[in-house]
């Protein structure tokens, strides 16, 4: 029994697959074997393993300031220079940045935000949050109140209050809750395309509606872009690629590429205005390392990487090769269907077909996907995996099928 109590896995298992090493789309076990890494390890590695770059400017960083709070009136040149280039490249105007250590954190931070800057404008009444069946925000109690993955909140007792479920793509669903509720409703929160629950992108003009909706009832809409964020969607953010302009957007995962844990919040001008028209009022919301200077050395390198060697024009090569590979499998009969948008994909299984179990045979035959649900694979490559390694994938999923 190891002393290392793994998250999201059977505490009593024993059984565990030792990576040492990671270049481009690759990882590598301890036997020397190397796996496809067609999930860039949790939804983030999108510049791929192995950038020295990047370790190069977070050990040159943690030579010259290797931490320091940002509480209060102190600050660092990483967390203020990534900051402003957020902010150039936010899909609001307006923008400030508050940086967290992870999507969880940064959905706990987006909420805690609405509520102040609601209450700071006089509206405390306003505290009610509608989110999506079948989202995933999060593991933090405020995370998990608003996702929409009962599984996920088993055994933890009582969600905060004052969240209302809607269905996915249903924006008459949203309207009735407006109309009946609307003068206590803070904000909707919505991710662009559902990830961990099944990646399901959003019906056509359903982001849209969504906008409009809100700026109808005055509410905020607040899109989690923890995944979808930093060009999964072939955008910088899932925002731009379904063209809506949202007030709050929660990020981690791709801005550092995983390199150290990092995440934050873009806030629009609509809230960070209400935040700031008192100049006594203090926001007691923070963490330890928001705004880390290693950690916001990674993001800058990161983005250098993205936007230097054009990574997101990738996307759509990587999304037609799977797309194209995975209806291919549907029309022999492997698989029930398949969706995504972007880079970003899901492999739907016939009934009967146990997605854990093909995720294992596809291990056995040297690539990585992930089980999301009981009948769903999802595929979410680095932008730097090849056409071979995509192929290989591919050819993965189908002998893992066979084998079913």
């Amino acid at each position: 029994m190891t002393a290392f109590l793994h998250p999201f896995a059977r505490p009593a298992a024993t059984d565990f697959l030792t990576l040492v090493r990671g270049e481009g789309a690759l990882v590598f076990d301890d036997a020397g074997r190397d796996y496809v890494d067609a999930m860039a390890s949790l939804w983030f590695c999108d510049v791929g393993h192995g950038r020295r770059e990047i370790a190069d400017a977070v050990a040159e960083q943690l030579r010259t300031l290797a931490a320091f709070h940002t509480f209060d009136r102190f600050t660092n040149e990483p967390a203020e220079r990534l900051s402003a280039a957020l902010s150039a490249r936010a899909p609001m105007p307006g923008a400030r940045v508050f940086l967290t250590t992870s999507g969880s954190e940064a959905v706990d931070s987006a909420l805690k935000l609405v509520r102040a800057a609601r209450v700071l404008a006089g509206e405390a009444h306003r505290r009610v949050i509608i989110s999506l069946e079948g989202a995933y925000h999060g593991v933090t109690y405020g995370g998990l109140a608003v996702g929409g993955l009962p599984l996920n909140q088993e055994h933890f007792g009582p969600m905060l209050p004052d969240v209302v479920q809607v269905p996915r793509d249903d924006p008459g669903a949203v309207a009735r809750v407006l109309a009946e509720r609307g003068h206590e409703v803070a904000a909707v929160f919505a991710e662009p395309v559902l990830g961990a629950g099944g990646v399901h992108p959003p019906a056509p003009g359903y982001l849209a509606e969504l906008r409009r909706l809100c700026d109808d009832a005055g509410a905020w809409l607040v899109l989690d872009e923890v995944i979808c964020g930093f060009g999964r969607l072939g955008h910088l953010w899932g925002a731009q690629r379904y063209g809506v302009v949202p007030d709050l957007v929660t990020f981690a995962k791709g801005v550092t590429s995983g390199y150290v844990p990092l995440g934050g919040v873009l806030v629009g001008a609509g809230v960070r205005e209400r935040l700031e028209a008192d100049p006594t009022y203090v926001l007691r919301h923070g963490h330890t390392y928001s705004g880390h200077p290693g950690a916001c050395a990674a993001a800058l390198a990161n983005l250098e990487v993205l936007e230097g060697e054009a990574l997101l024009e990738q996307v759509p090569r990587i999304g037609d090769r799977l797309s194209a590979g995975l209806d291919q499998l549907v029309q022999e009969g492997y698989l029930a269907g398949r969706r995504g948008d972007g880079a970003v994909w899901a492999a739907a299984l016939h009934e009967g077909v146990d997605a854990a179990g093909v995720h294992t045979r596809m291990i056995e035959r040297g690539v990585i996907a992930r089980a999301v649900g009981p009948s769903t694979l999802a595929f979410c490559p680095p932008y730097v995996i090849t056409d071979d390694q995509l192929d290989r994938t591919l050819a993965a999923l189908r002998g893992a099928l066979q084998a079913s």
